[in-house]
């Protein structure tokens, strides 16, 4: 073999040793800073809000941008990708991510900018929880409760609602009314039809995010709870708490414009407009041998002085209930020589068939009580 055979032969050989020698060091440097999985970091992922942007750190930039064009979010969900400083994907919903949702996000296999291999790999996070009650009064189960402006429903929540509708069902169904605390933790409920007497109640509550369609609503929250029964009712013999009774548990039996409610039984005259009730004053109802009318009445007509030929007094600020005259509402009667009668009767059953009422919420009934107003007797 010649001499010049043999030489390039040698070159050959050498450039072949060179080229492994430089692909093994190739392959050395693209095995060693190989992207795995757990080189791979979400930078946050607990409590994910419902638009909040998602970071993901790579230590390497891919090949090509093209990458992010692979990544996908399970539940499938549309996602906007962008790089940052060529090496962090922002992942950002195009819509948001639903509540308390665990998601995986789904990387592609690829290649960094050296060509070493990025392998594909999941990164899971879950959003924030729906708002969880932690109290509700009436507890559930609760038996003989009263619901009304003064004892509404509360309901408290763990966190702000904000940025969560809520809905209040209650059931029998009734459309509610409510209001909050400016931090949104605390609901105070009322129905907008007056709560029915020894019924049973359920309550559930669902939340949304505020941008979610009405579909999205989730139930977070159920109880129940039962009306007290108002036959079940002492009447206390101190008129203030008694009149604090009657304003807790007189329902009305007119929803419609203004109505007068007289109780015998505890001897309380409530007054009530458009079902809600205004104020509540002792009176003095007919006696044994003269008892007042039971009934519905309503004001025929009215004076601020009337005289009564029968008895020999006066009655200030009179409302007649019956087109004769025969009874009606007034205050305690005064005797011509200015005798007037004491307000320790009232609450006790001692006229002669009207309804007596104390000095100044007599006039009060006359001045707010336009002829024609329903007057319930019971």
């Amino acid at each position: 073999m010649s001499d010049k055979i043999k030489k390039s032969i040698k070159i050959f050989l050498l450039l072949v040793v060179v080229a492994f020698g430089v692909l093994g060091i190739v392959f050395g440097i693209q095995a060693k800073y190989a992207v795995t999985s757990a080189d791979i970091l979400l930078e946050k992922n607990q409590e994910i809000t419902h638009e909040e942007a998602l970071v993901v750190d790579l230590p390497m930039a891919p090949w090509s941008e093209k990458y992010a064009n692979e990544v996908r979010v399970v539940p499938d969900t549309a996602i906007n990708v962008q790089w940052q400083d060529k090496k962090k994907l922002i992942i950002t919903p195009q819509k948001f991510w639903i509540p308390e949702t665990e998601y995986k996000i789904i990387l592609p296999q690829g290649r960094t900018i050296i060509l070493s291999k990025i392998d594909g790999s999941e990164l899971s996070f879950a959003t924030v929880k729906y708002p969880r009650v932690t109290s509700i009064s009436p507890s559930d189960g609760t038996k003989d409760t009263v619901v009304d402006a003064e004892s509404p429903i509360t309901v408290d929540f763990d966190k702000s609602t904000s940025g969560f509708f809520i809905n209040f069902v209650l059931d029998p169904q009734s459309t509610v009314v409510y209001q909050n605390n400016p931090e949104k933790t605390e609901f105070k409920i009322l129905p907008k039809e007056n709560v029915q007497d020894g019924q049973s109640y359920s309550i559930k509550i669902y939340a949304k995010y505020a941008k979610a369609d009405d579909a999205a609503y989730f139930e977070i929250f159920e109880s129940s709870f039962e009306t007290f029964m108002p036959a079940n009712i002492v009447w206390d013999k101190d008129f203030s708490i008694r009149l604090a009774q009657a304003r807790r548990f007189t329902r009305p039996q007119i929803t419609v414009g203004k109505y007068i409610d007289i109780n015998l039984a505890n001897q309380v005259m409530t007054i009530f407009q458009d079902g809600k009730l205004l104020d509540t004053y002792m009176i003095s109802s007919g006696k044994a041998s003269m008892p007042t009318p039971k009934g519905t009445f309503k004001i025929e007509n009215k004076t601020p002085r009337a005289w009564s030929k029968e008895f020999g007094l006066y009655m200030p600020w009179w409302n007649a209930l019956v087109p004769d005259g025969k009874f009606g509402i007034h205050e305690l009667p005064e005797w011509p020589g200015g005798y007037k009668e004491g307000a320790n009767h009232l609450g006790t059953p001692v006229s002669h068939g009207c309804i007596r009422l104390g000095v100044g919420p007599a006039k009060i009934v006359y001045d707010w009580a336009p002829i024609g107003t329903p007057v319930v007797i019971h």
